[in-house]
């Protein structure tokens, strides 16, 4: 569960259910900041007058806001919708593309008129109807270290339990899953797990779970019979790539429970890195080991109409057999679905 050291409380926030239980849960912790915010600025109550040092303390600090806008953005491949329950993540993952999106505002946000947002969804839904709609609870989050005192999940996944024209899915690399595993989700929401080596754990990822503790939490929701996924990015192809990531695939698989409820998803995404991106991560950790070398890639333009930087068109099929094969053999005799591998 994520503690801040500070929490700010944007301006009728404390109005709304979340809002005043967030405050009572922390209120009577001493080293916790609390701060309840006149006008809505909020990186003026951030210490930090250079970007690394605002990402620094960024990190620590919880905002309670409430979405204003109604229109949810696409989120393509993994679902029509985003769902925006809340933005910013705990962990300090060097590579991570929030460092693009969100470097100055590098703090957790949650939203607190979840009763807002849960019924625009369902505006959206009626649009598609008769289509199922798919909603992503994690495209600019990892909704899970501040679950215990937002419920923003639970919310949701009881949301969706009672409707048959939605689904709701998130991913996340934390092992706070507890509180869902008692809810009667219908199968209408799909819990998937970020995975890596822990070499890439050790080297990139700081200020998460190690690999065991993820697949141990993903065990629970199983359990439960939730719809299960997993996401294994960025991939490195560095020495003893395959190796590696060959023994995080036995592991799963070996721990997992034999009675599986529904088919295992898999998104495997390679590393990839943008200019922006680049210059951003070198002001933040100017001490990381980050394969960025340009001249090591290759260089794609993107939907969105910038580029990145990628490995190889031979790289990327050497890693596309690897993972399509060890999946299909390890997990021989499972019903599981291989979304894509990019």
């Amino acid at each position: 569960m994520f503690t801040p050291k500070r929490i700010l409380f944007e301006k009728n926030t404390l109005e709304y259910p979340i809002g005043k239980h967030i405050y009572q849960s922390f209120v009577t912790n001493k080293e916790i900041e609390i701060i309840e915010l006149r006008g809505n600025k909020i990186k003026e109550n951030i210490p930090g007058d250079t970007l690394a040092l605002l990402y620094q303390e960024g990190k620590n600090t919880l905002v309670v806001g409430a979405k204003k806008g109604m229109s949810f953005q696409t989120c393509k491949p993994s679902a029509h919708y985003q769902l925006p329950l809340l933005s910013g993540c705990i962990g300090q993952c060097q590579y991570c593309y929030l460092n693009t999106h969100m470097g100055d505002k590098p703090y957790m946000r949650i939203n607190v008129n979840i009763d807002e947002i849960l019924s625009q969804a369902q505006a959206y839904m009626k649009q598609r109807n008769p289509e199922v709609t798919i909603f992503e609870g994690s495209a600019t989050s990892d909704p899970v270290p501040v679950e215990p005192y937002s419920n923003l999940l639970k919310h949701t996944i009881e949301f969706f339990s009672k409707t048959e024209e939605g689904r709701f899915r998130f991913v996340t690399k934390y092992t706070d899953v507890d509180t869902l595993l008692a809810l009667d989700h219908r199968g209408h929401s799909e819990i998937r797990f970020t995975l890596n080596t822990n070499q890439v754990i050790r080297d990139y990822e700081r200020r998460t779970p190690s690999m065991e503790k993820r697949i141990e939490a993903a065990k629970k929701v199983i359990s439960c019979e939730y719809p299960t996924g997993f996401l294994i990015a960025p991939v490195f192809l560095y020495d003893g790539w395959k190796e590696d990531y060959h023994h995080l695939l036995i592991a799963l698989n070996d721990s997992l429970p034999v009675k599986i409820s529904y088919p295992l998803t898999f998104e495997i995404i390679s590393h990839r890195y943008t200019p922006q991106a680049k210059n951003i991560i070198n002001e933040i950790f100017p001490d990381h080991q980050l394969p960025m070398n340009d001249e090591d890639r290759s260089y794609k333009y993107g939907q969105f109409g910038y580029g990145k930087y990628i490995y190889s068109k031979e790289s990327l099929k050497e890693m596309a057999d690897f993972f399509r094969e060890d999946i299909s053999t390890i997990f021989q005799g499972r019903a599981i679905d291989i979304k894509y591998i990019i």
